[in-house]
C-alpha cells in the first residue's frame, strides 16, 4: 500500500510541477531606458540632477547620462524619494569613468547621488550598517538588497531591484 502512496504522491507533485511551469510568466529581460526617458520619470518623480560639464554625452565622464539606464534603477531611486520625502540630486549615472563590472554605472546598475542631511539621516538610521568597505567607504543594505554606499563626496547606490516599488 506505501508503494501506491509513494507513487500517487510523486505522480501528483510532477504534475503539479508541470502545471507551474506551464502557466507561469516567462522571466521578463531588463528594460533600459534612453536619456529622455529616464529624465522624464525622474521629474515626474520630483528628482533633480546636475552635471560638472553641464552635458549629457554618456561618452564624457563630466557628463550625467542616463542613456542606457535600468528601469528598476529609476524605480529604486523614485521609491527612495517617496520614502523619504528627501530632496535628491543625481551627480552621476551611466556615463563613462566610474568603476567596471556587471553591477556598475555603465550597466545601468548604478546611481551616484549628493549628500543632505535629509538622505544621510534617512540612510544611515533606516537601513543595515553592512561595514567599511576598504577604498570605497561605509555601506549599508536596505530590506530590498540595495547597496549605499557612502564615499565621502557622494552616495554610490547599487540597485539590484526596484526597491519595493
Amino acid at each position: 500500500m506505501s508503494r501506491h502512496i509513494t507513487r500517487a504522491v510523486s505522480l501528483l507533485t510532477s504534475l503539479t510541477a508541470a502545471l507551474v511551469l506551464c502557466v507561469a510568466a516567462p522571466a521578463s529581460a531588463a528594460t533600459f531606458l534612453t536619456h529622455s526617458q529616464a529624465t522624464s520619470q525622474l521629474s515626474a518623480a520630483g528628482i533633480s540632477w546636475t552635471s560638472s560639464g553641464g552635458c549629457s554625452d554618456r561618452s564624457v565622464a563630466t557628463c550625467t547620462s542616463f542613456e542606457q539606464v535600468r528601469q528598476t534603477t529609476i524605480d529604486g531611486i523614485a521609491t527612495l524619494r517617496s520614502a523619504t520625502g528627501c530632496s535628491i540630486t543625481i551627480t552621476g549615472a551611466t556615463e563613462t569613468g566610474h568603476s567596471s563590472g556587471t553591477y556598475s554605472h555603465w550597466n545601468g546598475y548604478k546611481l551616484d547621488i549628493r549628500h543632505s542631511s535629509c538622505v544621510d539621516n534617512y540612510i544611515t538610521s533606516t537601513f543595515t550598517y553592512v561595514g567599511y568597505i576598504s577604498g570605497w567607504g561605509h555601506q549599508y543594505r536596505s530590506a530590498s538588497g540595495n547597496l549605499y554606499t557612502d564615499e565621502g563626496n557622494h552616495w554610490d547606490i547599487l540597485y539590484y531591484n526596484c526597491g519595493g516599488c
